[in-house]
Protein backbone atom coordinates (compact mmCIF):
# COMPACT_ATOMS: atom_id res chain seq x y z
CA UNK A 1 0.00 0.00 0.00
CA UNK A 2 1.62 3.65 -1.04
CA UNK A 3 1.57 5.31 2.11
CA UNK A 4 2.35 8.63 0.20
CA UNK A 5 0.13 12.02 1.17
CA UNK A 6 -2.34 12.71 -2.19
CA UNK A 7 -3.37 16.04 -2.83
CA UNK A 8 -7.17 16.42 -1.79
CA UNK A 9 -7.85 17.59 -5.67
CA UNK A 10 -7.16 13.96 -6.56
CA UNK A 11 -10.13 13.32 -5.12
CA UNK A 12 -12.60 15.02 -7.54
CA UNK A 13 -14.18 12.82 -10.10
CA UNK A 14 -13.81 9.83 -8.39
CA UNK A 15 -16.51 8.12 -8.43
CA UNK A 16 -18.05 6.48 -5.01
CA UNK A 17 -19.67 3.16 -4.31
CA UNK A 18 -21.25 1.64 -0.85
CA UNK A 19 -19.87 -1.24 0.78
CA UNK A 20 -22.25 -2.83 -1.06
CA UNK A 21 -21.40 -2.14 -4.46
CA UNK A 22 -24.08 0.35 -5.65
CA UNK A 23 -22.81 3.62 -7.18
CA UNK A 24 -23.87 6.57 -5.09
CA UNK A 25 -22.16 9.70 -7.20
CA UNK A 26 -19.22 11.19 -8.11
CA UNK A 27 -17.01 13.51 -5.97
CA UNK A 28 -17.28 16.90 -6.90
CA UNK A 29 -15.57 18.94 -4.47
CA UNK A 30 -14.09 18.59 -0.91
CA UNK A 31 -16.07 19.98 2.11
CA UNK A 32 -12.94 21.38 4.38
CA UNK A 33 -12.37 22.65 7.89
CA UNK A 34 -9.67 24.87 8.25
CA UNK A 35 -8.88 24.99 11.57
CA UNK A 36 -8.68 21.14 12.12
CA UNK A 37 -6.98 20.80 8.43
CA UNK A 38 -9.37 18.19 8.45
CA UNK A 39 -11.97 16.57 5.42
CA UNK A 40 -15.65 16.64 6.03
CA UNK A 41 -17.50 15.95 3.60
CA UNK A 42 -17.19 14.71 0.32
CA UNK A 43 -19.69 16.76 -2.39
CA UNK A 44 -21.08 14.35 -5.11
CA UNK A 45 -23.03 15.20 -8.21
CA UNK A 46 -23.85 12.64 -11.26
CA UNK A 47 -26.01 10.90 -8.55
CA UNK A 48 -27.47 7.92 -8.93
CA UNK A 49 -31.19 8.77 -8.98
CA UNK A 50 -32.28 5.72 -7.78
CA UNK A 51 -30.43 5.85 -4.69
CA UNK A 52 -31.76 10.08 -3.96
CA UNK A 53 -35.14 9.76 -5.50
CA UNK A 54 -36.72 12.60 -3.55
CA UNK A 55 -34.25 13.82 -2.01
CA UNK A 56 -31.75 15.42 -4.60
CA UNK A 57 -33.64 16.63 -8.12
CA UNK A 58 -31.81 18.78 -11.30
CA UNK A 59 -28.48 19.51 -10.80
CA UNK A 60 -28.56 19.29 -7.38
CA UNK A 61 -25.71 17.35 -5.39
CA UNK A 62 -25.47 15.89 -1.92
CA UNK A 63 -22.69 16.41 0.33
CA UNK A 64 -21.70 12.84 2.57
CA UNK A 65 -20.13 12.95 5.79
CA UNK A 66 -16.32 12.36 5.45
CA UNK A 67 -16.96 9.63 8.83
CA UNK A 68 -18.99 7.43 5.56
CA UNK A 69 -15.96 6.89 3.92
CA UNK A 70 -14.22 3.67 4.48
CA UNK A 71 -12.09 3.24 1.64
CA UNK A 72 -10.52 5.64 -0.89
CA UNK A 73 -8.28 4.18 -3.60
CA UNK A 74 -9.28 4.16 -7.38
CA UNK A 75 -13.12 4.63 -6.32
CA UNK A 76 -14.28 5.73 -2.44
CA UNK A 77 -16.05 3.11 -0.91
CA UNK A 78 -18.43 4.38 1.71
CA UNK A 79 -20.98 2.92 4.43
CA UNK A 80 -24.10 1.51 3.34
CA UNK A 81 -26.09 4.68 2.08
CA UNK A 82 -28.96 3.18 1.16
CA UNK A 83 -30.29 1.70 4.43
CA UNK A 84 -29.56 4.82 5.94
CA UNK A 85 -31.60 6.05 3.64
CA UNK A 86 -34.36 3.77 3.92
CA UNK A 87 -34.87 3.48 7.64
CA UNK A 88 -34.41 7.52 7.74
CA UNK A 89 -31.41 7.30 10.57
CA UNK A 90 -29.57 9.45 8.13
CA UNK A 91 -26.91 11.47 10.54
CA UNK A 92 -27.36 15.29 10.22
CA UNK A 93 -24.48 17.08 9.20
CA UNK A 94 -23.18 18.76 12.35
CA UNK A 95 -21.84 22.74 11.68
CA UNK A 96 -19.55 24.63 13.60
CA UNK A 97 -20.76 27.20 15.69
CA UNK A 98 -19.39 30.55 14.59
CA UNK A 99 -17.17 32.10 16.55
CA UNK A 100 -18.31 34.80 18.92
CA UNK A 101 -16.87 38.08 18.33
CA UNK A 102 -15.39 40.24 21.65
CA UNK A 103 -17.45 43.95 21.47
Amino acid sequence: MNAAPEEITSLVGREVYSNNGMFVGEIEDVRLDLDARAVTGLALAELNHELFAGRASGNTGVIVPYRWVRAVGDVVLVNDVIERLDTGTEEPERESEPEKQAT
